[in-house]
């Protein structure tokens, strides 16, 4: 479902540009509302969330799922934790519909998807396992990456079930827009992919915005 935000950009409290190929991990305090800005079109961010006060609660693809009855992610979608807590709302999406199926990519599934060679590029775990290794006092550790949300990604269900990887939805200026209904850190890889047309075998930028 298309909805248009209702927030000013002059008021936002926090804006930070990151790179294709980069982590971004942040605190959302609850209430405040986080915009993911797609700059350019056809860009993947491959999220992670925790509650902040206990990181072993964690988003959840299959309550999520679960309770909207829905396999993608759009205005309205409510996020649910792995102890069938509401984290986040979304309030605002300018893009449609986002994947909470598809996974990460990761040296290995590069490997087993594209080839051998594959297997030295840069993915979203490696850049996920870089932002815990540089983050230790949040007391997060491997084990907590779980489910991720992959933000403007189209990953498509065949009739017989399977998932494909198609072009993306999104284009530039696109975004979503989550309202924190706990506190939570955020955990994105703005995915470096160049081997399947999440990102238009092209990765790009991303915007983060924090209103209060």
């Amino acid at each position: 479902m298309i909805l248009e935000s209702t927030l000013v950009l002059e008021d936002a409290i926090y804006s930070e540009v990151v790179g294709a190929g980069d982590y971004w991990l942040h605190p959302v305090k609850k209430g405040q509302t986080l915009r993911i800005l797609d700059l350019e079109g056809n860009q993947a961010a491959d999220t992670l969330f925790y509650s902040a006060a206990d990181p072993t609660e964690h988003y959840s693809a299959m309550d999520t799922i679960r309770e909207q009855g829905n396999l993608y992610l759009t205005a309205g979608s409510q996020l649910i934790s792995n102890l069938g807590n509401p984290m986040l709302r979304i309030v605002a999406d300018t893009c449609g519909r986002h994947d909470t199926l598809g996974g990460a990519c990761a040296t290995e599934s590069n490997t087993v998807r594209y080839a051998l060679e594959k297997k030295c590029m840069h993915a979203c775990r490696d850049s996920w396992m870089l932002a815990i290794a540089e983050n230790p006092e949040l007391g997060l550790i491997k084990n907590d990456i779980a489910h991720n949300i992959n933000f403007f990604m189209n990953v498509p269900v065949t009739p017989e079930g399977g998932l494909t990887f198609e072009d993306g939805i999104s284009g530039a200026g696109k975004y979503v827009e989550l309202q924190a209904d706990q506190d939570v850190l955020v955990l994105i890889s703005n995915c470096p992919q160049l081997n399947n047309p999440c990102n238009a075998y092209n990765p790009t930028p991303i915007q983060l915005l924090i209103w209060d």
